[in-house]
């Protein structure tokens, strides 16, 4: 067998392996995403409580992406490097059904430690999980994997969420949701099956950290653009990431029911939108398509709150769903690749990782600060639509961060930017 038609057979199984990963993951996510809030409340979660849950893992990310190029170095290749902080992270779906075994007191801040302890695993993971993709499929396939893996997380978190929201409507509690976390947890495993099934080209390659000071990726002009737009879009996000379960369930008086419903319209225009985004993204550009899409977002939360019933909030929910995995997991990815070089990946990987770690550890504190500075639940998710739409113009307009200098420094140089 010739060493192109080699490569080609691995990259299409690491291709097929890295769709099927997403397709259990999103099922198994179903639970933590939809569901993890409404399980606090009913377990007596304050809304300071709902914010740590939302938070702190994030500020635990912040930290432990820093492990990702130590890990890496003690590893011969990065399927390996995976797999310890890979099954480490899935105890997220398993820790949350052990809450009602504790005294009421400390339900709530069990369900914090649940999500918080796996984030250490989960920082090194996502570091050597950038590394794994960028390793498996080639760059000319990246786009169209990261359109399939948007497509089938959203159809089975979709899935999830109506198959979890039914059993958690006929079932008592809390064994609805102890055993709903615990068929989670096996999901995920299935993920991280498809995930150990991986094959470089190349196995016996070592995988070394770049050995480069982490203020070199800061230098660099490109990786200041993601960071920026990074931060800008996931700090405006997760602001009502903790604030809209509270709203639903406690102005607008949903259920369980009525959650699963709210994340299959949600995801269901996630998985549609991804059909057409990485198109989109081609011809528009990620920058200009990711500045779209967050305005959508932030029309999404006017809609949440000015809806006179619990149904019309739908509306948003399709909006929000369509709009944000169109930025997270295909415009911002996608602007990462293309502003970051392969060489010293681990690096440029780590300090996305903590970008993202860091915004989503503010924007849910943001929420909580408002909301204890006295302004009603429905007054913090304008202020979040506000924050959306300013995100949006920041990153549509390059005159305000700096990319015009970048853009013209390219021109002068004959170089297409």
């Amino acid at each position: 067998m010739s060493l192109n038609a080699s490569i080609s057979r691995y990259e299409e199984a690491n291709f097929r392996h890295l769709v099927v990963d997403i397709a259990w993951f999103g099922f198994a996510l179903a639970a933590n995403s939809r569901f993890l809030s409404v399980y606090a409340i009913r377990l007596g979660a304050t809304p300071a409580e709902q914010s740590l849950i939302s938070a702190l893992p994030s500020l635990i990310l912040l930290f432990s992406s820093m492990l990702g190029s130590w890990w890496l170095s003690r590893h011969t290749d990065t399927v390996r490097a995976l797999r310890i902080p890979g099954i480490g992270m899935r105890f997220m779906f398993l820790l949350p059904l052990f809450a009602p075994l504790f005294p009421t007191w400390f339900q709530p801040w069990w369900v914090i430690l649940s999500v918080t302890l796996p984030a250490i695993p989960q920082g090194i993971a996502s570091v050597v999980f950038i590394n794994l993709m960028r390793e498996a499929v080639s760059e000319g396939q990246m786009g169209k994997l990261l359109g399939l893996r948007s497509m089938w997380l959203n159809i089975t978190l979709g899935i999830g969420a109506v198959a979890f929201g039914l059993w958690l409507e006929n079932a008592p509690f809390p064994f609805n949701y102890q055993s709903m976390f615990f068929v989670a947890f096996l999901a995920s495993m299935m993920s991280f099956r498809h995930i150990d099934l991986i094959r470089m080209v190349n196995e016996t390659t070592v995988v070394k950290p770049p050995a480069i000071p982490w203020t070199t990726v800061w230098r660099s002009r490109g990786f200041r653009q993601v960071a920026l737009i990074t931060a800008l879009s996931h700090m405006s996000f997760t602001l009502l990431i903790a604030i809209i379960p509270l709203y639903l369930v406690r102005e607008r008086g949903a259920t369980e029911g009525f959650m699963a419903i709210f994340g299959l319209v949600e995801l269901g225009s996630g998985a549609i939108v991804s059909m057409f985004a990485v198109k989109l993204a081609r011809r528009m550009g990620n920058r200009a398509m990711t500045a779209m899409m967050l305005f959508g977002t932030s029309l999404a939360a006017v809609i949440l709150a000015v809806s006179p019933s619990l149904p019309f909030t739908l509306v948003a929910a399709a909006l929000t769903g369509g709009c944000w995995m169109s930025v997270a997991l295909i415009g911002l990815f996608g602007f990462f690749t293309e502003n970051t070089p392969n060489e010293n990946s681990t690096a440029y990987s780590t300090g996305y990782q903590q970008v993202i770690g860091l915004s989503a550890f503010v924007g849910p504190m943001i929420g909580t600060f408002l909301l204890d500075a006295g302004l009603t639940l429905t007054g913090v998710i304008i202020v979040g639509a506000v924050m959306r739409g300013v995100a949006a113009v920041m990153t549509e307009f390059p005159v305000l961060t700096g990319a015009a200098a970048r853009k013209q420094e390219s021109l002068a140089q004959g170089v297409t930017p």
